[in-house]
């Protein structure tokens, strides 16, 4: 591979990435906006709030796996074609479950939804390597990492309005929006289709599918309350065996494989394997997030729809933080950006460690964890994948980093749940636990740090 210095002069297509945008705006839509529709599921099926947090597991399952496959093929076939299957199956899971006639037709459409959300994003972002000035490109990923941030902060709303109608209409309304993608991605979306097809990764698909799969559900099944005995039962242990015994032979397979569904080359780059160790931090960081309301409703004895509110000015942080992190990225260079992400992460978890039972702390805390995460999540780890590989690779490094952030975050939601429990389920459990999770940004920092200091020489496609 050799290095240029210079980006070659390339306008930056605006309609494409307002096309991008609104497909990754679309998927991340569908985890924000489930939330006030849960209720009404429940009540329509009769079903327990055990089950009814599959309608969000299972979504979030279905995306991790499908994130290596469909960047592997978006590869291989060409960034259009994958990007319209995935919109397509996305629309075609809305119309499963605005049908559905059972809480079982529900999952089933939810899971044919997340299976097409899942190569979205790291399409998307592979498309932006492609096709986007070098000096841009921090920028653009900023902005498409910007759409969750707008996501969780339009989400609740859109969801609480539809509502007044039917619960449905969450799922109807992305029909057309899905259409609309699918006729201008014919057109704005770049199709270069490797000319020489070679057997397709049967063995080393089913291997990674299969471990993700066996880990997601086996610590999904870990009972909070009972954390060491559930881990060594018979609804855990062998999916958690399966996923420790699958991924070293997975590694060994794509070895020897010429055109594995993760080349093996990604994994030896030094590079690449700190991006994806920052991708897994990451994941391990942002699962704490989803236990702040309930900390809320603990600390400040208020609803849990008053919580929600109150995680306004951090998800407006996101949002903010997603869109500096794109330009600091382009500015400074995305170890400098990490670094700095870090050890606001580390300091935001610290203040609510300490004062997040007082109100003023808790918001500042809050603020300072949203624009970090925003910057571990978003333009900065994307610009390394997109920087440190060639085009027929691009996506493939982008779904490793889905893949390694979402891991993340179903180990700390299944830690984090059960030392919580384990102390009591108070708040000054919820305190210790952020803690904990302030030494993930000091890693952070670390890991960064070992990232050379000039990662701005563009590999030439």
């Amino acid at each position: 591979m050799s290095l240029s210095k210079k980006s070659p002069e390339v306008k930056v297509n605006y309609k494409l990435m307002a096309l991008l945008f609104t497909g990754v705006l679309m998927g991340a839509l569908d985890i924000a906006i489930i939330g006030p529709a849960l209720p009404a599921i429940k009540s329509a099926f009769n079903i327990s709030t055990r089950d009814a947090s599959w309608v969000i597991n299972i979504y979030l399952l279905m995306n991790m796996l499908s994130a290596p496959l469909m960047s592997k093929l978006s590869d291989i076939h060409g960034r259009r074609m994958i990007y319209i299957i995935d919109v397509a199956l996305f629309g075609i899971g809305s119309v499963v479950i605005a049908l559905a006639p059972d809480f079982m037709t529900v999952l089933i459409g939810r899971a044919i939804q997340g299976f097409g959300s899942g190569g979205i994003f790291p399409v998307a972002s592979a498309v932006i390597g492609d096709t986007f000035p070098k000096e841009k490109q921090g920028s653009a990923l900023g902005l498409i990492g910007a759409v969750f941030g707008l996501a969780f902060i339009i989400g609740p709303i859109i969801g609480g309005l539809l509502l007044m109608y039917n619960w449905q209409f969450i799922f109807v309304i992305n029909i057309p929006i899905a259409i609309v993608i699918i006729y201008f991605s014919r057109t704005l979306v770049p199709s270069l289709v490797k000319t020489e097809r070679k057997k397709f990764d049967l063995l080393g698909t089913f291997l990674l599918i299969s471990a993700l799969a066996a880990l997601s559900i086996g610590i999904n099944r870990i009972e909070s309350d009972n954390f060491l005995n559930s881990l060594v039962s018979l609804q855990v242990l062998p999916f958690v065996l399966y996923a420790i015994i699958a991924l070293p032979i997975f590694y060994k397979v794509e070895g020897k494989v010429e055109d594995g569904i993760i080349k093996i080359e990604l994994l030896r780059n030094p590079v690449l394997r700190l991006t994806f160790l920052l991708g897994l931090s990451a994941g391990l960081a942002e699962a704490a997030v989803i236990f702040v309301p309930s900390m809320l409703t603990k600390t400040f004895g208020v609803s849990e729809s008053n919580a929600s509110f109150m995680l306004i000015p951090m998800v407006v942080a996101m949002l903010i933080g997603a869109l500096l992190s794109g330009k600091a990225t382009d500015k400074i260079g995305p170890r400098l950006t990490l670094m700095i992400a870090g050890l606001l992460t580390s300091l935001g978890f610290i203040i609510v460690g300490f004062k997040g039972d007082e109100l003023f702390w808790m918001y500042s805390g809050g603020i300072l964890i949203g624009l970090s995460l925003a910057a571990l999540l978003g333009a900065p780890l994307r610009f390394l994948v997109n920087s440190n590989t060639v085009r027929s690779m691009r996506a493939s490094g982008q779904g490793v980093v889905t893949v390694s952030t979402g891991t993340g975050q179903i180990i700390s939601a299944a830690l984090l749940g059960a030392l919580i429990t384990s102390m009591g389920n108070s708040v000054q459990s919820y305190m210790s636990s952020f803690l904990y999770i302030s030494v993930i940004g000091i890693f952070v920092v670390f890991l960064a740090f070992l990232l050379p200091k000039n990662n701005n020489a563009q590999i030439k496609t």
